[in-house]
């Protein structure tokens, strides 16, 4: 589900907004976030990887924010099974990364 309009996400760790765009996708009910969106010089890759039986392997990366590192936290497909092929490269969090949904200005 492509969504774009009223709603602006924001993903933010202690405070520091890592991640907020105006497009972006929910699947399980996960936001999906462009991968434009996130500020990349707080993510890190991680060596992790798990599998979806329908959205294929799933990347990690870590955070690192205000000298708090979180593994693994955050989670993209680059190379997706076809039905996913929306949320490729697209970054999602677990929830202990807060996600606002604010109205766009």
């Amino acid at each position: 589900m492509n969504l774009m309009g009223p709603d602006m996400p924001r993903a933010i760790v202690n405070g520091t907004v890592v991640a907020e765009s105006d497009e972006y996708e929910i699947v399980e009910g996960n936001v999906y976030f462009p991968p434009e969106s996130i500020k990349r010089e707080l993510f890190k890759e991680s060596t992790l990887h798990s599998t979806c039986p329908w959205k294929g392997v799933a990347s990690y990366y870590t955070l690192a924010v205000n000298g708090i590192e979180l593994p693994d936290i955050a989670w993209y497909y680059p190379r997706p099974a076809e039905a996913a092929s929306n949320i490729q490269d697209h970054v999602a969090f677990y929830p202990e990364v807060m996600i606002e949904m604010d109205e766009a200005s």
